[in-house]
């Protein structure tokens, strides 16, 4: 299964100067819980973002850029070669960001995990389009700290 995975605040924000305008660690904790044995996928600058590859997980970049990347990191430059690879998979294929790698995978979201943040970020510089969820059901709310609600989204049978 191909999963969006997003902290998103209440403008739509989900970045500003390359990091997470926010800190909750139960977010981080849960991100962790629910990505660790599967398959995460991210553009470069996620990737530079995060300085290095997540543990206990296959760490995949879609990126046109040449990038110098550790042992076990896989660099893809098509995005129908990392959907091919999700077939190969025996976990999920979670689509971790950017904005454009978010937007460059939204037709082939089989569900997405958004953890609405209670805050409104004024200088923010990457925001999810606001129609993202459009063509998805919400089939799960979960509240993993006061004011923190993840919410699982199915996307609706044709």
């Amino acid at each position: 299964m191909i999963i969006g995975i997003v902290a998103i605040a209440k403008n739509n924000a989900i970045g500003k100067d390359g990091k997470l305008p926010w800190h909750y660690s139960s977010d981080l904790k849960f991100f962790k819980e629910t990505t660790t044995g599967n398959a995460v996928v991210m553009g470069s600058n996620t990737w530079r973002s995060i300085g290095k590859p997540l543990p206990n997980r296959l760490n995949v970049i879609l990126s046109r850029s040449g990038l110098d990347l550790p042992s076990g990191v896989l660099l893809f430059r098509d995005m129908g070669e990392v959907v091919a690879l999700a077939g190969y998979l025996r976990g999920d294929l979670f689509i971790i960001g950017g904005a454009k790698i978010f937007d460059t995978f939204a037709d082939v979201v089989d569900e997405w995990i958004v953890t609405e943040v209670p805050d409104s970020i004024d200088d923010a510089d990457v925001f999810m389009p606001r129609n993202f969820l459009d063509g998805f059901e919400d089939v799960e709310m979960t509240e993993i700290e006061p004011g923190l609600i993840v919410k699982r989204f199915r996307r609706k049978s044709v």
